[in-house]
């Protein structure tokens, strides 16, 4: 699969993005530099079938293999022990990541029932980007037959820039379907 978003970002978005924002020194110019995709397990870390079907599904989703996080401390308010399986998380960089945007922006997030865009509120202060998805069965990777149990997930969008503004119109100019109006 060509990646034609990463081919998009180099010819338009990034001279575009020198314009807009006055940069004139390319190394300043806002890139992705990794996407983080989470999932907590909840009542999954006493199930372990659960955890590695929601494993399994993340490292399909992402084409590249999950790992399963573990707590670093107890909590007895939620019967969590240090050391004990919490989630599920991988980071994609390179190729993988452009992979992964690409079949997000155009085949994912088009399959979400009543989408109405990204929240524009998901910008942290300093330049990265953070959304959950309800569930999984959006990506056409999924099996609807193998999965015990729907759960959502966390998408966070690591940008090499400080400045929520400019993170925004990088994405934007990407194609990022945020929703109309807001902040």
């Amino acid at each position: 699969m060509t990646l034609e978003l990463k081919q998009t970002y180099k010819e338009q978005v990034v001279p575009a993005l020198k314009e807009e924002l006055g940069i004139q020194n390319p190394m300043l110019i806002p890139n992705l530099e990794k996407i983080v995709i989470s999932v907590g397990a909840g009542e999954g870390s006493r199930d372990s079938k659960l955890l590695q079907n929601i494993q399994d599904t993340i490292s399909l989703i992402a084409g590249q293999h999950a790992v399963v996080t573990k707590a670093k401390k107890s909590e007895a308010g939620f019967k969590i022990r240090e050391g004990m399986p919490v989630g599920v998380m991988v980071t994609l960089r390179g190729d993988r990541m452009w992979n992964f945007l690409q079949k997000l922006i155009y085949i994912a997030l088009p399959r979400v029932k009543d989408f109405r865009g990204l929240p524009r509120n998901g910008f942290d202060g300093r330049g990265n980007y953070n959304f959950g998805l309800d569930e999984q069965l959006m990506f056409p990777e999924v099996d609807y037959d193998n999965i015990i149990k729907t759960h959502g997930m966390n998408i966070t969008m690591v940008t090499t820039t400080e400045n929520d503004k400019e993170a925004f119109k990088m994405l934007e100019l990407l194609g990022f379907p945020f929703a109309k109006g807001g902040k």
